[in-house]
């Protein structure tokens, strides 16, 4: 169970907060996100010591305060609680002063796969060979990593594209380098315009990078997963000659392709995971450092629970045939 544990500044707003819950790991937290409005009313309340309550931006979740409990009725996630005079004394403390959003501070580096034995093929440096030496994007995706009892049993792609289907509740269990790894490769291998791989991904291990992305994602809290990628435009690299527009659409439809591939992937490995589209690209460049337009965030780890796949709409509703 969590506890209300402290108040502290949004990432981007110096006007709302967050409100932080802790578990029994000091990384296993629960944060809900308010912005000046919903954080304005709650002081009223609070400090004339009333009951009422205040509903949240997405119009579903909203926040009970009674005269001993307040209840956080939230979209999408289990409901969080605190003792109204602790929470209370935690909020109107905080209202006392003005504060200034965190920062969020990140550096990037580049990413050095481990683990990997090399495939058969591959070339001994004092052995004569014609056979090519194997890359080791190969060898990620072909092989085994290096200590793994079972083997990796072969994957029907029309199976993991028939049974994929969205998460939205992350169990805390951590992804396993190897599979992170053959996740960023398959990401890799995607078809990009003239082979000029117009797009960059970024790989978030920080845990403040995760928060503040839960704000710059519409507040959706499942952005905050055990792997998040985000996946980059970068038209620089598109070297043809077409305008600018077309450039960013060429890079556009890259890194979309290869989030997909990703997204396939992280299925395949036994994993699952939530595309998330809705995002404030400034935010978003700000907390990775770049300029880089992003196109998406991919949020991946293992589901909570397993569910079916959702029903789609019948094939001769999608495809549009056209004959002579």
């Amino acid at each position: 169970m969590s506890t209300f544990s402290k108040i502290e500044p949004s990432y981007f707003s110096k006007d709302g907060c967050r409100l932080v819950w802790t578990g029994l790991d000091e990384d296993d937290t629960d944060t809900v996100i308010l912005n000046k409005d919903e954080l304005l009313q709650l002081v009223e309340i609070l400090k004339n010591n009333h009951v009422g309550n205040v509903e949240l931006e997405d119009n579903v979740s909203e926040i009970l305060i009674n005269s001993d409990v307040v209840q956080f009725r939230l979209k999408d996630r289990d409901q969080l609680e605190a003792s109204t005079d602790d929470f209370r004394d935690k909020v109107l403390e905080y209202a006392k002063v003005p504060h200034e959003p965190q920062s969020v501070q990140t550096s990037t580096k580049e990413f050095y796969a481990t683990g990997w034995t090399k495939s058969e093929s591959s070339v001994d440096s004092k052995t004569k060979s014609d056979k090519p030496k194997v890359t080791l994007l190969q060898a990620i995706l072909s092989g085994n990593p290096k200590k793994l009892d079972q083997e990796l049993s072969p994957s029907d792609l029309f199976r993991i594209f028939g049974t994929r289907r969205s998460t939205r509740k992350f169990a805390k269990t951590k992804v396993e380098d190897w599979k992170i790894e053959k996740i960023l490769a398959a990401a890799d291998t995607a078809p990009t315009a003239g082979n000029f791989q117009g797009l960059e991904v970024y790989y978030v291990k920080s845990k403040k990078a995760k928060e503040a992305l839960v704000e710059a994602a519409n507040r959706q809290p499942f952005v905050n997963a055990p792997l998040v990628l985000i996946f980059c435009m970068n038209p620089d690299r598109v070297k043809m000659n077409f305008s600018p527009d077309m450039l960013t659409k060429f890079s556009l439809q890259d890194a979309t392709i290869a989030a997909t591939y990703s997204q396939l992937a992280a299925h395949a490995l036994g994993l699952s995971s939530i595309w998330i589209g809705m995002i404030d690209e400034k935010k978003v460049q700000k907390i990775l450092g770049t300029e880089l337009r992003p196109s998406s965030i991919l949020c991946i780890g293992y589901p909570d629970m397993r569910k079916p796949p959702k029903s789609r709409r019948k094939l001769k509703d999608l495809i549009h045939v056209l004959e002579d």
